[in-house]
């Protein structure tokens, strides 16, 4: 029996990237043009599960493919420490040494008459981020001079403050210098905008940032999505129709961790032969019960009793909330709903809805989800 070729797992590179080749060319393109391509310094932005980090992977196996050093990480405390160490091991895998200088007085006279030199690192302290990355640089260029160095830094919204000062600077001066170095950064959209924010009163910071291209993903169109369903199960021995191909496509909403959960469900209840639409309602159910135990549980449990009260009171809707009802529902002013529905904003569970002034759920089957376990997430709030 085939092996699933679905990958309904965090971060795991599914078997077709769908509704990205944009992306990836913008990215190919950068890097065949090298130091200075806007597209090497960019923010890839989204709702969870949208596939930032998958995102991510791909460019990252892109840019090795191409030749270039990649390094990846999350915006995580001790950032810079981590990244100054994996700098150094590729720079020295490339057999490029630390820099030493002769001191100028560091030259004696040995016991036998011979002349003994002192050799001592610059300012006697192992480079920084910046100068491991400038060496690496300088050793790809006598290499082969046609690639260069790819960070790529998930969550970049929870970086520390200081760290992300530093990264900042270190990577202004190294575009500056003309060094082929790529910073690619993803992160919630509203948690991004608002760490631009934050670092208003700091010009250098708040400039460089607004300067990087941004990149949003969003849900894939259902005739792509329907499209890599029969292109996969057809490649992993599995015959489908176009329309069940289409009813599989719909399940998902165009969303990518949705696709790879009905994909894998429906796979999986099937297992051989043809696949059809009972199969495919079967796999969306489980599908669906995944998506809340895999992102819907664990993005609420990270919230206030507020705040889930406030998700909670929004599933009545059918579709887009407006603030008036909310303030009826929770029994509080304007200003009190402006809060939280500010917060949740930031936290990338809801986005401004179409209608102006009305706002709405940013995940999927989160409003069923929601609705479904309304009185626990009640309890867990009044607790």
């Amino acid at each position: 029996m085939a092996r699933n070729p679905f990958k309904p797992t965090a971060g795991a590179t599914p078997p077709v990237l769908v509704g990205r080749d944009s992306v990836l060319e913008d990215l190919d393109e950068a890097l065949e043009d090298g130091a200075g391509s806007p597209y090497l310094l960019q923010f890839i932005t989204g709702a969870r599960g949208v596939g930032k980090t998958v995102m991510l992977t791909e460019m990252g196996r892109r840019a090795r493919q191409q030749g270039w050093i990649v390094i990846d990480e999350t915006a995580t405390p001790k950032l810079i420490q981590r990244l100054t160490s994996a700098v150094r091991r590729h720079r020295e895998e490339l057999g490029q040494p630390s820099r030493r200088k002769i001191t100028g007085a560091g030259i004696s006279l040995g016991p036998f008459g011979g002349a003994n030199l002192d050799l001592e690192s610059p300012d006697r302290a192992a480079p920084g981020l910046r100068e491991e990355i400038g060496m690496l640089c300088d050793a790809l260029d006598l290499h082969d001079g046609e690639t260069g160095l790819i960070i790529t830094v998930d969550e970049i919204h929870t970086i520390p403050q200081s760290e992300l000062e530093e990264l900042t600077a270190i990577t202004q001066h190294l575009i500056r210098e003309d060094r082929p170095v790529g910073l690619l950064m993803a992160g919630i959209p509203q948690a991004v905008e608002r760490m631009i924010s934050d670092n208003a009163q700091r010009p250098k910071v708040s400039t460089f940032m607004r300067r990087a291209e941004r990149t949003s993903l969003e849900e894939v169109p259902l005739h792509s999505v329907a499209a890599a369903f029969e292109q996969t199960l057809t490649e992993a021995g599995r015959s489908v129709s176009p329309e069940v191909a289409m009813e599989c496509a719909q399940a998902t909403g165009g969303y990518p961790f949705m696709i790879q959960l009905v994909g894998y469900h429906t796979w999986r209840i099937g297992k051989t032969g043809e696949v059809t639409s009972s199969h495919v309602a079967a796999g969306r159910d489980k599908a669906r019960k995944r998506l809340g135990d895999l992102v819907h549980a664990p993005a609420l449990a990270d919230l206030s009793p507020v705040d889930r009260t406030f998700l909670t009171h929004m599933s009545q809707d059918s579709g887009p909330t407006r603030a008036i009802d909310m303030q009826t529902r929770m029994g509080e002013g304007s200003n009190y709903i402006s809060v939280y529905r500010d917060r949740l904003i930031r936290a990338g569970m809801i986005q401004p809805a179409a209608t102006y002034g009305r706002f709405e759920f940013a995940l999927p089957e989160l409003r069923e989800y929601l609705r479904d376990h309304a009185a626990q997430l009640i309890a867990q709030s009044e607790n």
